[in-house]
């Protein structure tokens, strides 16, 4: 099959490697019909994760047909139609157990593309099927439920939900991107009263304010915290949704919010910030990193199917699947190229055989 390999910083191509083949009868193989690229994707070719080996396939979001099934899963068969989530859940573990999937001890967590091969494929092999992957509607268009692979999830779980957002809050999301454009998205079922989005990039703010944000401001200088101070009185926001991974953003957001408030680091950081702690201790202040668990999907995916999630307006650019190089290449240059979130995808191709591995297999 084709797969889109890593080869180290700055290297990677759209090249032949072997078809996945199933290693436990807990795995599916997932024919790949709809992929997408991830900001994360970007920092490992950047070299900021450096336990991505050479030689591994990118790509922790899909949505494809179920092609091989293990005998111990239970959940999907093959011919099914399915979203492959950015997180695997033994469901043993005792993180699992508590809903904690993206801390999994047991062979999970975030793997796909990062420590095992990943979607960016023909086809993708998922280890622990039942809690890892996801039964699709019919109704549901792949290049929209490809979002809830990661992007609203992430935005949901890590900025939304830790970030405590309540009604009537100031919230501030700093950096429009796919994953900042889902918070705003997604913090509007908790009715706040103003969002605030900040990026300097004219063409996501114009994104932001057609997703709900109510007032924009450009990150550029202190634009962005004068406005934050100006319509709250001086007190600062609520919630700070950091959602960019970079020092400059991240100190901002400690900068915008009020004594009390939070602080949720959404971004997938590479290095170190300075935590100015000199002004932050007296200030009561909560900050929350995470890594998605990806236990709101089935939640957000009833949401999607019924309307309620304005997936469609995140997605840009669409490729065919062996246009993966020239994929990047826009998503990267996204302050040029306007790209928020790029969908791959091509007719169906021949299927790999159907075989249901046997207990212990």
């Amino acid at each position: 099959m084709k797969a889109l390999v890593f080869h180290g910083p700055g290297q990677s191509a759209w090249e032949d490697v072997p078809d996945p083949a199933a290693e436990d009868a807990t795995d599916a193989i997932v024919r790949v019909d709809a992929v997408t690229i991830c900001g994360t994707d970007l920092h490992i070719l950047k070299g900021d994760v450096p336990e991505v080996r050479p030689g591994t396939v990118l790509g922790h979001e899909a949505v494809g047909e179920a092609v091989e099934a293990g005998g111990d899963v239970r959940t999907v068969r093959p011919g099914d139609r399915v979203l492959v989530s950015c997180i695997t859940a033994c469901g043993r573990c005792g993180f699992c157990k508590e809903g904690g999937y993206g801390q999994c001890h047991g062979g999970g967590g975030w793997i796909l593309g990062h420590l095992i091969d990943g979607t960016q494929a023909e086809f993708v092999r998922v280890p622990h099927a039942d809690l890892s992957v996801h039964p699709l509607p019919g109704a549901l268009d792949a290049k929209d439920a490809v979002l809830l692979a990661d992007i609203f999830p992430t935005a949901y779980e890590v900025g939304v939900l830790n970030g405590r957002v309540r009604p009537g809050d100031t919230v501030a999301v700093v950096g429009a991107g796919p994953v900042g454009l889902a918070a705003i998205a997604t913090a509007q079922l908790y009715t706040p009263q103003r969002i605030i989005a900040v990026d300097p990039a004219p063409a996501r703010l114009d994104a932001a304010k057609q997703l709900g944000a109510d007032a924009v401001a450009a990150a550029a200088g202190e634009e962005a915290e004068e406005l934050v101070a100006d319509l709250t009185e001086g007190l600062g926001a609520d919630v700070v949704i950091e959602a960019v991974g970079v020092p400059e953003s991240f100190e901002m957001c400690t900068r915008m919010v009020r004594p009390g408030g939070h602080v949720a680091s959404v971004g997938v950081h590479g290095k170190p910030a300075t935590l100015h702690l000199e002004n932050l201790w007296i200030k009561n202040v909560t900050l929350t990193t995470g890594l998605v668990d990806t236990s709101s999907t089935p939640t957000l995916l009833r949401m999607m199917a019924a309307g309620r999630l304005p997936a469609s307006s995140l997605v840009t650019h669409t490729f065919p699947l062996n246009q993966m190089e020239e994929a990047y290449d826009v998503f990267s240059r996204a302050s040029v190229t306007g790209a928020l979130k790029v969908v791959l995808g091509e007719q169906p191709h021949d299927t790999v055989a159907v075989k249901a591995a046997g207990p212990g297999e």
